[in-house]
Parts: structure tokens; sequence; C-alpha cells
């Protein structure tokens, strides 16, 4: 009965969303430009340079039931609808963000590496497409955050409620969320969360030469209030919701709580030519983000034979 429930459940949502009419001409070709680098951006010919680890927008942005199409799926971080809320307020930046500045900023965020530069064609590409998905959609610019409207309030809610139950967290919720991990994702993510690239992405640590696998600090999903409301909306895959408020905040914890980049922003934005924004220095380690929450990661993680290197990265 359960299996019948989520199949049933993932052939509902198939059913949420169709591709548009793909337009002729140059808005076609950057159409399908912008799916194909969505795809795979770490290996595109016109991103790979920039990309700092072995994510791609997919890996965030979910395809619905495996489509084709980055950003279809109904779970948060979705791209359909995303287009019609901007320009949108962004309290990360404090200025109106273009949905091209909110794209590229993921590029030294959750890629670990430089932004494209805004009005290039692999940047118009991408936004090209994420406004393809949006087709026949009201506008309606969002003064309070840059999400698909579908998600803004839910969004909003759920870092409320995992905020709270994050600032409660033990060294015992640490080795629960150790458990979820390995009882629900880790034969995708695998135990050292190394994942099987590309099918399933890596969810922290480094290559044998020092290189990062997985997001930096900077990004959303090293925050653990943030990380939680996805992971609670989209995993297990096509088992979305399926986790309980404790066991999504536990298991967003100890993901959050392994070796990962740090993130300097005047670092990453050292060679942009146009950075919209206010806010030009802020910087995010493993350690400083748990700290947010007032949680030590030496206490949470339990575990003194993690090399102080790791610990505060």
């Amino acid at each position: 009965m359960k299996m019948f429930t989520l199949l049933l459940s993932a052939s509902l949502s198939l059913l949420a969303w169709e591709a548009p009419a793909m337009p002729q001409g140059e808005v076609g070709r950057m159409v399908k430009l912008g799916q194909d680098i969505a795809m795979d951006t770490a290996n595109h010919p016109m991103t790979k340079e920039i990309v700092g680890n072995t994510l791609s927008c997919k890996s965030c942005h979910l395809q619905e039931m495996g489509n084709g199409y980055p950003g279809t799926g109904n779970g948060l971080s979705t791209w359909v609808g995303t287009a019609t809320i901007f320009p949108a307020y962004s309290k990360r930046e404090k200025t109106l963000q273009t949905l091209e500045d909110r794209s590229n900023n993921c590029f030294m965020r959750s890629m670990g590496g430089q932004r494209l530069e805004t009005g290039s064609e692999a940047s118009l590409a991408l936004a090209t497409y994420i406004t393809w998905l949006s087709t026949g959609m009201p506008m309606k610019m969002e003064e309070h955050r840059p999400v698909a409207p579908s998600k803004s309030q839910f969004y909003a809610d759920g870092q409320k409620k995992f905020k709270a139950l994050t600032q409660k967290a033990t060294h015992k919720n640490y080795l629960n969320g150790e458990k979820v991990f390995n009882a629900k994702c880790a034969s995708c993510h695998q135990k050292d969360g190394s994942g099987m690239v590309p099918a399933f992405p890596p969810l922290w640590g480094f290559d044998e030469k020092g290189g990062e696998l997985a997001f930096n600090a900077g990004a959303g999903l090293a925050d653990p209030k943030k990380s939680a409301t996805w992971i609670q909306d989209n995993m297990p895959l096509y088992q979305e919701q399926s986790l309980s408020d404790q066991e999504a905040a536990d298991v967003a914890l100890y993901v959050d709580a392994q070796p990962r980049g740090s993130f300097d922003l005047a670092k990453g934005i050292k060679e942009t030519k146009v950075y919209n924004s206010k806010v030009f220095e802020e910087k995010h380690t493993v350690r400083s983000r748990l700290q947010a929450y007032g949680l030590n990661v030496d206490v949470i993680r339990g575990d003194t034979l993690i090399a102080p290197s790791t610990i505060t990265h």
C-alpha cells in the first residue's frame, strides 16, 4: 500500500508540469542551451572552468521524475514560476535582484566557483530557460524573498520551524541525523557523502587533490534551517514529506556539520565586473554556520579525531 501511494503521488506530480511549446529561432536555441548547461554545469564547455566542485544546477533544482528538465520538480527550489517574481528583494544582498543575479550567485556559493558575468551567453541562456519554465504564468514581483511563489511562504515557515529545532540540538541529534542519513540517504549519496556523480551529487568532502566535492559553507544548503526545509520537501527522492520535522532537522545538522569548503565573498567577487549588492564582505565556515545557532561543531560531532584544519572548513 505504501509503495502504491508513493507511485500514485509521483504520477500525480508528473502531471503538475508540462513542457510549453519550444520557441523558434534564437530564443529557442537559448532555452535549449540553458537546459543543457543546467543538466551538466560542471562539465559543460561554457561553464566547467568556473564551477569549483562536481555539482550542476540539477543537483538542487530537481527534475520531475527524471524528465530531463532541471527545476521542474515541485519541491523547494523548483524553477517553475520562479521567473515571475523577479525583480525580487534579497535580504542577503540587500538589493533588488534580477533572475540573472540570483542564478549567477549560485556559481560562487553552491558550485564553489566564480560568478557568471551578467549578460554573458551562458548567463542569458540559464535565465531564458528558467523563464521558459514559467510560460503563461502571471507575474507578481516579490518584495520579501527571491523564491518561487508556490514555495515562498513554505520556505519562510520552514526556516522558522527548523531554526527553533536546531537551536536545541545536541550530539544526540547529530547521531540521530547520521542514523537517518545512513538509512534513507546513503544509498544514493554514500555513507561518506561522496555521492554517485552524475546521478546523485556529493554532499560534503574533498577529492584526493583537496578539491571541493560539494557546496561550500556560503550556500543556502550549508545553513541548517534552510537545509532542513529543502530536505523535508525533496528527500528521499520521490518520497518527499516523509521525514518528520525532527528527522529532517537532525539529518540537516549531520550533513552541515561535515567538512566542506569555506566561503569568502570578497574573494568570490574579486574579478566580477558587475555585482548587484550592498554587501561585499561575508565569510562562512562549518564552524561559523553552527555558531549562529549557539552550537559548537566539536560538541555536536563529539569527534576529536578529525583534524582541526578540516573542522574549520
